[in-house]
């Protein structure tokens, strides 16, 4: 399993999902991607982050999220 969780640098918000996606047990399937880095990702994800991403389906859950909204989301 894939998983890609949209951050940014000093987000403190990006760190409690980080550490709600480990409580899932799912710490080591997220892959976090900076989107300070390009324009498309900023413009897209700027105002939503953290934004968990589940490649398989194309799902996205914006924070907040829960350890059980991320099972939910990874089922489907």
């Amino acid at each position: 399993m894939e998983l890609t969780l949209y951050v940014t640098r000093g987000c403190h918000l990006c760190e409690d999902a980080l550490a709600v996606l480990a409580e899932a047990g799912l710490g080591d399937a997220v892959q976090a991607v900076e989107i300070g880095y390009d324009e498309a990702l900023a413009e897209r994800y700027g105002v939503r982050i953290p934004v968990l991403r589940v490649p398989a389906s194309g799902r996205e859950l914006d924070w907040p999220f829960t350890v059980a909204d991320v099972l939910a989301a990874i089922k489907n």
